[in-house]
């Protein structure tokens, strides 16, 4: 089962980062995020920041002694296969609200010519 991805209005972190784990007070046990091809999967519970670059690349920093930083959208098959300058929030914003849900969800970025790219989730 597919979600609908979720729309992000102005936050105050600038355009780089956004905060999840514990400094943003979420409890993410039960949701996992994919990187865009599917050869990497996370918790997202382990993830400390999340970034857009000016590509239009996601990371992710995880939490932890090595700091290990892992791509879940990036290497886009077309240059007008813009990502929306908040796609890094919208991210953790879909993240938070399915900490919150029951059952386990994987979340993974999808690009739809109609709409373009979205993050999507769904049940394990």
């Amino acid at each position: 089962m597919l979600r609908n991805p979720v729309e992000c209005g102005p936050q105050g972190d600038g355009p780089h980062g956004a905060i999840l784990g514990e400094e943003a007070g979420m409890n993410a046990k039960d949701v996992w995020v994919a990187n865009d091809d599917g050869s990497e999967i996370i918790r997202a519970r382990d993830i400390a920041t999340a970034t857009l670059d000016y590509d239009g690349n996601v990371t992710v920093r995880l939490a932890g002694g090595d700091s290990t930083v892992v791509t879940v959208a990036g290497h886009r098959a077309h240059r007008d296969e813009h990502r929306p300058g908040e796609f890094h929030r919208q991210l953790i914003r879909l993240i938070a609200e399915l900490s919150d849900a029951a059952g386990a969800f994987l979340v993974r970025a999808v690009y739809d010519k109609g709409q373009g790219w979205q993050w999507v989730s769904e049940e394990l």
